[in-house]
This record gives C-alpha cells, sequence and structure tokens, in this order.
C-alpha cells in the first residue's frame, strides 16, 4: 500500500510537471498581430486623445476672453432728472415742472486699458504655463505607467524560472522518496512549493496584464501589445541637461504678471474726468436750455496707494520663489542622480556577484539530488533557490525603482516638451 501511494504520488507529479509546462510554453507565446511599444509610442497617444487637453483649451479660450474684456472702456451713461413736477405752493402745478435728459461719458487717462490689457495678455501667458506643467505631470505618469508594465513583465519570467526549478527538482525529491533516500514529508514540501509557485506565476501574468490594461487606459486602448524586455534592463546613468524648468517658466509668467498688475495699480493714481451734456426743459414757458457739466475724482493717489504697495509685494515674492525654486529643483536634480547611481552600482553587482553565486549553488545541489546522493537534502536546495529568486527579484525591483526616479528626472527637465506642441494644437 505504501509503495502504490509512493508511485501514484510520482506519477501525478509528473502529469503535473508536464502540463504545467505546457501552460508555462502557451502563455509564453505572444499574439503574431501585437506590436511592440514603446515610451515614445505611449506617449503620443496620450498627446492626441488626453480629454486633459480640452480642459486646458478651455482655460485659454476664458484668459483670452479676459483680454477682450480688459478692452472695453467705461460704458457712456443716458439719464434723465425731473424736477419740481410735484410740490405745494407756487410748485403745486405741473406746468412749473423742469426737466432734464442728459449724456455722459468718463474718459480713461494715464494708460489704464493699455495696462489692463497687458495684464490680462500677462494672465493669459501664466495659463499657458500652468497647462504645460499640468500635460508634462500627465505624460509624467503614463511614463510611470508604462515603467510598472514593463516592471510586471519583467516578473514574469523570475517567476517562470523558479517554477521550472521547483518541478525539475520536485521529479527529483520523488524518485529519492520513492528510494528511500528522502522522509516522505520531502515529497510533500516539494509538491506544496511547486503549488504556491504555480500561483506566484499566475499572479505575475495577471499583474502584467492589469499593469498593460492602466497604461492603455490613458489612451482609451486596450492591452493588446507587446512591451521590449530590453528597455527595462538598461539602465545607464546620464546626467540631464541644465536649463529651467517648466515650473520655473510658470513663476517666470507670474512674475511678469505681477509687474502687469504693478502697471495697473499705478494708472489708478491718475483720475478720470467726465463730462455731461443735456437738455432742459420748462414747464413754465415751454422753454428749453442747454446744460454742461463735468467732474473728477480727488485724492485718488492716497485712495490706490495700498493697491501699488500689494502688487510691488507680490512681486517681490514671486522673484524670491523662483530663486528658492532654481535652487530646490537643481538640489533633487543631483538627488535623483545620486540615487540612480547607486541603485546601478547595486544592480552591477548583483549581475556580476550574488546572481552567479546563487546559481551555482542551485544547480550544485540539483546536480547532487539528481545523482541520488546524500550530500545534499530538500531543504537545502529550498534556502538556495529561495535565494536566487530573491536576488533575481531585488533586481526587478532595483530596475523599477531606478527607472521610477528617471520618470521623476524627465519631468524636472522636460525630457518630454516637444510632445507639448502636439497636444496644444490639438484642441
Amino acid at each position: 500500500m505504501y509503495s502504490i501511494s509512493r508511485a501514484r504520488f510520482g506519477a501525478h507529479a509528473i502529469r503535473r510537471a508536464l502540463l504545467c509546462g505546457g501552460v508555462l510554453l502557451a502563455a509564453a507565446a505572444q499574439p503574431v498581430w501585437a506590436q511592440n511599444l514603446s515610451l515614445d509610442d505611449a506617449l503620443s497617444r496620450v498627446a492626441t486623445s488626453d480629454p486633459a487637453i480640452v480642459a486646458n483649451a478651455a482655460r485659454l479660450e476664458a484668459a483670452d476672453a479676459a483680454i477682450l474684456q480688459a478692452d472695453v472702456r467705461p460704458r457712456d451713461v443716458v439719464g434723465a432728472d425731473f424736477e419740481d413736477f410735484a410740490g405745494t405752493g407756487p410748485y403745486s402745478p405741473l406746468n412749473r415742472s423742469q426737466t432734464t435728459g442728459w449724456y455722459e461719458r468718463t474718459w480713461e487717462r494715464g494708460g489704464k486699458r493699455e495696462a489692463r490689457i497687458g495684464a490680462a495678455r500677462a494672465d493669459v501667458a501664466v495659463v499657458g504655463a500652468q497647462n504645460r506643467v499640468r500635460l508634462l505631470d500627465r505624460l509624467a505618469r503614463v511614463q510611470a505607467a508604462w515603467v510598472e508594465a514593463l516592471a510586471a513583465e519583467a516578473a514574469i519570467p523570475v517567476a517562470e524560472t523558479r517554477l521550472a526549478d521547483l518541478k525539475r527538482v520536485e521529479l527529483d525529491v520523488v524518485k529519492r522518496v520513492t528510494g528511500a533516500l528522502d522522509p516522505w514529508f520531502a515529497a510533500e514540501r516539494a509538491r506544496t512549493n511547486v503549488a504556491q509557485a504555480e500561483i506566484a506565476v499566475e499572479q505575475a501574468r495577471e499583474n502584467a496584464r492589469i499593469a498593460r490594461a492602466n497604461l492603455a487606459a490613458w489612451w482609451g486602448g486596450t492591452g493588446d501589445f507587446k512591451l521590449d524586455p530590453a528597455l527595462f534592463q538598461s539602465f545607464e546613468v546620464t546626467v540631464p541637461p541644465g536649463g529651467d524648468s517648466a515650473d520655473v517658466a510658470v513663476l517666470d509668467a507670474e512674475r511678469a504678471a505681477a509687474e502687469a498688475k504693478v502697471k495697473l495699480a499705478e494708472t489708478g493714481n491718475v483720475a478720470d474726468p467726465s463730462g455731461r451734456v443735456g437738455f432742459r426743459h420748462f414747464g413754465e414757458g415751454n422753454d428749453f436750455a442747454v446744460m454742461v457739466g463735468g467732474s473728477i475724482p480727488l485724492g485718488t493717489k492716497a485712495a490706490n496707494r495700498g493697491n501699488i504697495v500689494r502688487a510691488e509685494a507680490e512681486q517681490r515674492a514671486i522673484e524670491a520663489d523662483i530663486a528658492v525654486t532654481r535652487v530646490e529643483i537643481g538640489r533633487e536634480i543631483d538627488r535623483l542622480v545620486a540615487e540612480r547611481g547607486l541603485i546601478a552600482a547595486e544592480i552591477k553587482r548583483i549581475d556580476a556577484e550574488v546572481l552567479p553565486s546563487a546559481s551555482r549553488a542551485v544547480r550544485l545541489i540539483q546536480d547532487g539530488l539528481a545523482r541520488g546522493g546524500t550530500a545534499f537534502t530538500f531543504l537545502e536546495f529550498s534556502q538556495a533557490q529561495t535565494a536566487l529568486s530573491e536576488a533575481r527579484s531585488r533586481r526587478v525591483e532595483l530596475l523599477r525603482r531606478f527607472h521610477l526616479l528617471g520618470v521623476r528626472l524627465d519631468r524636472l527637465t522636460g525630457r518630454h516638451a516637444p510632445l507639448l506642441a502636439t497636444m496644444e494644437t490639438a484642441r
């Protein structure tokens, strides 16, 4: 009975090994119609179909409308006055009333209209710069999704390799158990590890499918594309070229807008005169007369002094923010480059030292188990294989972190800024 159970267990393990091997081959086969998707392809698709483009266009239209409104001068006024149409004594008859119809116009002085238009145009520049930052942020999120998809794809062969190693060793352990070289629990432990590895492979494939779908959702597509694994394996550390980022460009536009607002506030120191002309009708005698008048505000400098001080203070604050932002961006770029250098150095050491040593240990134990010797046990193989799998997974995670840091670096340096022209014209 004991021998029959062992034989059944061995046959079951062999059948499962063949079945899982076939499943691995079938899953590894890519459909012939799937095409490789590069980062430029993904960003280009988003650049022509992102709904954020419509929102940015609406913001620019609103800012352009402010220019039209700034060009409007004070509206003329038409009015009428009725005097003495009711009263007591000699003013009670309606024929003693006086009626005046008048027309009034205000003349703007001190360049108010030009200053308003200039401030509105400066606001348009601010909105445009802010739109560029929003688009760059979205492109960075697309690039991060692309990196996550690559990382998910890279995790699949790690899980598949571990499963293949465990399945080969499971067959060897079954032979050793049937030959009374290892105890029965070793076969059960091998079987458990294989089942866990099969689950890990399924999860890795599902994670990759979800990551591709998340990436394709940015342009409303499907995940029927392939990703070049060689792009994920590249980890060259390059220093990006210098230059102001899009964030500094926003502050520059805000500084220009603040300067325009200072000029607009200064125009408030100049009074705007108004003139009035009209006709007066006298009820008694039915006579007409022409009336002319005018007015000019007093104390305008004192009344607008607070607005000028506030606008000048806002301008100084933005100038200080520009200096601070340049320093912070430069510091963050240096930090990102340094971190990527550390990660690249660790990956190189894993490739040169850890993986070869761990692979040799697994191979030696596998050979020993296959020869049927007693120098090694399944527990030793499990520990060695776990160390190898962890090293491979660690390498994938380091590459993922390396490329995600590159996403932030590309965002700060404006690497994908040339795509903004396409996005800004796709309205």
